[in-house]
């Protein structure tokens, strides 16, 4: 049984009518997503700024509201709850942030942005046995504990990064959802970030939902990776397989434009044409046809392609793909 399973989630957030729009509109944002992740399991999620990814992993934790679908979490539809049964779910799913430095109240210290949750929860029996959860926390991702009464600007970039997994670690969460964690630090930083999150993945058997645009490293730390375009999932699969047989011609373009430093293999740079077509007004059929290479003038244009399993655990949203 998986441990998460999203069926047909769609976000869809109003737009107002305007000077230039005289009827109110909806901006698509996630359109109908499936996926599941199994406990323990890594999945890795790309794609071009602007397809959803975000708002996927926000509607995950209900930071944002889903329109429709179910978000079943050991088989328990979370999307639905409320109150009390919420809060009892809500410790099994927590997210880590983009930005470190603004998922953190700058006036709070450090112990008290980590034992709040503590303290909601429940999970300290008084302030001895909070402070001493916190120095355990903070030394569990590479941090002095001595470090807990200072504040957010105190620190570097990486380390507010890892006060961020040690806040979402607080609870004892199964799944985390990683909002592209590392893409706002220096190279060697990432490196650190990524052996942590393995590191305590093993630990605890902690699920990432793992969000990012570099394939590399989504390739190196997911078993499988999703791939999507305009709030749709177009590609799915394990990772090797997807990368060095990609069968989507969108995820082809993506893999074309990751640089590599080995001669010995030479990809050719496939260049789109044009640009992402808004979610407010997304094209009819398939959504990647205005830019794809191969496109069917009638098919692509008038029908949506169904994710199918072209190989045995590789499924693609493709009329023409296999």
């Amino acid at each position: 049984m998986p441990l998460l399973e999203v069926l047909d989630l769609k976000v869809h957030f109003p737009v107002q009518p305007g000077v230039f729009r005289p009827a109110q509109a909806w901006v698509k944002a996630v359109d109908g997503v499936s996926f599941s992740i199994a406990p323990g399991e890594t999945l890795g999620l790309v794609g071009e700024s602007g397809c959803g990814k975000t708002t996927l992993g926000r509607a995950i934790v209900r930071l944002t509201a889903p329109t429709s679908g179910s978000v079943l979490f050991d088989g328990e539809d979370i999307a639905k709850l409320s109150g009390a049964a919420w809060r009892a779910r809500r410790r099994k799913v927590q997210m880590i942030f983009q930005d470190p430095y603004g998922s953190l109240n700058p006036r709070t210290t450090i112990e008290e942005a980590i034992g709040e949750a503590l303290d909601i929860h429940r999970l300290a029996a008084d302030r001895a046995a909070r402070r001493a959860r916190v120095a355990e926390l903070l030394k569990s991702v590479g941090l002095d504990p001595a470090y807990a009464q200072r504040y957010p600007h105190e620190f570097s970039g990486g380390q507010r990064q890892r006060i961020g997994i040690a806040r979402a670690l607080a609870v004892e969460p199964e799944l985390i959802v990683c909002d592209e964690p590392v893409s706002a630090l220096d190279v060697s930083v990432q490196a650190q970030i990524i052996n942590l999150l393995q590191d305590l993945q093993q630990q605890h058997g902690l699920a990432y939902l793992f969000i990012a645009h570099d394939l590399a490293v989504v390739e190196h730390i997911s078993r499988r990776v999703m791939v999507m375009y305009l709030g749709r999932v177009v590609e799915l699969a394990d990772a090797p397989g997807l990368i060095r047989t990609p069968k989507h011609p969108y995820t082809q373009a993506l893999i074309s434009a990751v640089p590599t430093v080995d001669s010995q293999t030479k990809r050719q740079r496939i260049v789109l044409p044009g640009d992402v077509p808004s979610p407010i007004q997304p094209p009819l059929g398939c959504p990647f046809h205005p830019r794809c290479p191969v496109a069917d003038a009638r098919r692509c244009r008038n029908e949506v392609p169904a994710l199918r399993e072209l190989a045995p655990g590789h499924w693609t949203a493709c009329h023409l793909a296999g």
